[in-house]
């Protein structure tokens, strides 16, 4: 099989165990276990606390000791073998230890296909940089392919997402075994301090003003990243309280909608190269904030039908620009302005402060700000009638409320239970607000100059 084919099915098959259910498990959390938003937000940091110190382990693994793609092999494995038992956890503490355990093993693989990829491509004498970009790409085609499968086989809320994503995982491990080898390079000193051999000595970094108030924003806009992956599809999936949006397209396949982001990120990473050149790493990195404040601000006026609609589909396009601009930009911020000793450690603390810090605390933030000032308790049917734009007696009302919340309308006018809604256009606008304040603050605080020799030689 060829070379560049195989790594392609690698970058495949790396994302769509991720697709396969982190856009959707929202609405297993909220719409099958009906668990609350809080201990939401803390799961969804799951991922950051992994990316704090999972990828620097593995890597010392990889660098010292243990062929990369054995390393990979192991721990898709032992992921879908994690992904298998979740869904049989009894509460939301149990889920949130197996899930831990889960990106603890998932996490690092991000960096170790990355690196088996560039280590097969250097060892077969072909061009990283022109050849390694479209076969990242189908990582992203991969993202999108699980979305649609879970969607089109009726398991975004069912456990079935996560048997679908731990089969894949197991396949992965055993496919990255057939991959031509990529033994340790040792290129560490052994005798070299600990603070070294571990890449702490990045931290250095910190003591320069600028390079630190650059891993202050990101750690900041980290926690915006991951927002609308942990909240877009249950947010268009729970327009289904509304009865008139109840068999919009929009519901029924919230995650092909949501899938639209993706698509828009692999075509804004094409137009990188051009507005690098043209504004410069700093006017890119604003470009992608205020596209953050657009991404949210559609989500808090967009619905399922008319002008609304386009909202949503707006926003979907705009994420690829919110989305890649900063993490590539700024990922060449770093690539230019550190000691080529310490780069590889400082590309790490870029990933820590961004997925590892940001996200984690802007997962758990936002899921208790959600939770505390932006979900509406009902225990009136006629409020909460009037809340979804219909009457108490209206027939599709009273199935919402016996199917979705397992209430009824007593003979007083109210509800057998309190029904429990999220106050999504404020939720997002709050977020909008969020992302504003980044925005200006960075172009004051931050300063940078452009020079066209930092991107003249980027092609992705």
């Amino acid at each position: 099989m060829n070379l560049k084919l195989r790594l392609t099915i690698l970058s495949f098959l790396q994302f769509f165990v991720w697709g396969a259910w982190l856009i959707t498990m929202a609405n297993f959390w909220f719409g099958t276990k009906h668990w609350d938003g809080a201990q939401f937000g803390a799961v969804f940091g799951t991922m950051g606390i992994a990316s704090i110190f999972m990828p620097t382990i593995t890597g010392i693994i990889a660098d010292r000791w243990v062929n990369a793609e054995r390393i990979f092999s192991a721990l898709q494995i032992m992921y879908g073998l994690v992904l298998f038992f979740l869904p049989h956890t009894e509460n939301p503490d149990s889920f949130y230890y197996v899930m831990l355990v889960a990106m603890c093993f998932y996490m690092p693989t991000i960096a170790l296909a990355n690196s088996i990829s560039y280590t097969v491509l250097k060892n077969s004498n072909l061009d990283v940089v022109k050849d390694f970009p479209p076969i990242r790409v189908w990582g992203t085609i991969g993202f999108i392919v699980a979305m649609w499968v879970t969607n089109l086989t009726g398991n975004k809320a069912t456990e079935g997402q996560f048997y679908i994503g731990g089969a894949a995982a197991v396949l992965l491990g055993m496919y990255a075994l057939t991959l031509p080898k990529c033994p340790p390079q040792k290129l560490i000193d052994k005798n070299a301090p600990l603070f070294e051999q571990l890449g702490l000595n990045a931290f250095k970094l910190f003591g320069n003003y600028k390079m630190a108030l650059f891993f202050g924003f990101s750690m900041l806009l980290g926690a915006a990243l991951q927002l609308t992956n942990a909240y877009g599809d249950v947010f268009l999936s729970e327009f289904s309280h509304f009865p008139k949006y109840a068999d919009s397209f929009v519901v029924q396949r919230s995650t092909i909608v949501m899938s639209i982001s993706q698509v828009s990120e692999t075509l804004f990473i094409l137009a990188i190269p051009f507005f690098l050149k043209r504004y410069g790493i700093k006017k890119v990195m604003l470009i992608s904030m205020f596209a953050w404040v657009l991404r949210f601000g559609f989500f808090a006026y967009g619905t399922p039908d008319g002008y609304g609609v386009s909202l949503i589909i707006l926003s979907c396009i705009v994420y690829g620009m919110a989305f890649d601009f900063f993490n590539i930009s700024g990922s060449l911020f770093v690539e230019t302005t550190t000691d080529k000793k310490i780069r590889s450690s400082a590309q790490g603390l870029f990933m820590m402060m961004t997925n590892g810090f940001g996200a984690y605390f802007g997962s758990n933030i936002a899921g208790w700000a959600i939770d505390k000032f932006f979900t509406h308790k009902f225990t009136n049917a006629a409020e909460l009638s009037s809340y979804l734009d219909t009457t108490p007696d209206n027939q599709s009302f009273l199935d919402i409320l016996k199917n979705t919340f397992n209430a009824a309308v007593n003979a007083d006018g109210t509800l057998s239970s309190a029904v429990m809604l999220r106050d999504w256009p404020n939720i997002w606008l709050a977020f909008a607000a969020y992302a504003l304040v980044l925005a200006i603050l960075f172009a004051f605080l931050f300063k940078h100059k452009h020079d066209p020799k930092d991107v003249a030689n980027v092609n992705h």
